[in-house]
């Protein structure tokens, strides 16, 4: 089963956040296996965290919840919440897979929640930039709630553009980055 994890930081949070990163890699490696894409997403000054994305495939969602809620920075109050939901890889790979490579271009978070009608989520036309794109669904995954994008674009209205205007009642855009060790 594959979940879409964000955890966004709270106010006041990066000087913790700064001396837990070797914790945060660490407890990451344990997954990396099972890691589809992951992540920190920032402000709009392209600086300073706001969030850690992770697109993980685990067995149950109680996998998920402990993958989400043992994070060292979210047992130790980096982040104000954690938005954890059961996903659909439509690209059917990783971000280690993504032929534009890590570096090159920027690259964004694009969240989308609560689509104003029932339709099935297609792929946008062109995929070539796209790191990993799909649903966000109901804990039994049979209510769609929203999608999630990650993808290289040059700036956030034309990352925002992947998805259909008018279909959701909210949509954000993060600029993010590849995560893990370099």
């Amino acid at each position: 089963m594959e979940f879409f994890c964000l955890h966004r930081d709270r106010s006041g949070s990066l000087p913790l956040r700064s001396r837990l990163t070797e914790a945060h890699w660490s407890y990451m490696d344990g997954y990396a296996d099972e890691l589809i894409a992951r992540g920190p997403t920032f402000a709009p000054d392209g600086e300073t965290p706001t969030g850690s994305v992770h697109i993980v495939d685990l067995p149950t969602p109680a996998a998920a919840r402990e993958f989400a809620f043992e994070e060292p920075n979210q047992q130790a109050g980096v982040y104000r919440d954690v938005l954890l939901r059961r996903w659909r890889n439509l690209l059917g790979r990783t971000m280690w897979d993504f032929p534009g490579g890590r570096t090159g271009g920027d690259r964004y978070l694009v969240l989308a929640l609560g689509p104003v009608e029932d339709k099935d989520l297609t792929l946008p036309g062109d995929t070539d930039e796209l790191i990993a794109f799909g649903p966000l669904l109901s804990d039994d995954a049979t209510i769609w709630l929203g999608t999630a994008a990650l993808l290289r674009a040059p700036d956030p209205a034309t990352a925002r553009g992947v998805l259909a205007p008018h279909t959701y009642a909210e949509t954000e855009v993060h600029a993010w980055e590849f995560g893990g060790r370099r």
